[in-house]
């Protein structure tokens, strides 16, 4: 495994944190910020990208 691939799992636990967080304070703001981080993680972990990379990729959709 790659150092990409594992900052992507720890992105993922770290994005449903953040989402459930928001759940429960009914943050949106905070929840949506962890969808990002939960996609970018699994982006990350599937394709050894770096996040910078990922994040421009997901920005020019």
């Amino acid at each position: 495994m790659n150092k990409d691939t594992n900052e992507g799992k720890w992105k993922q636990i770290k994005g449903e944190f953040q989402e459930k967080y928001g759940e429960i304070t009914n943050n949106n703001s905070v929840k949506t910020e962890g969808e990002k981080e939960k996609l970018i993680g699994e982006i990350q972990e599937k394709y050894g990208k770096a996040k910078d990379e990922i994040a421009e990729e997901i920005k020019n959709w």
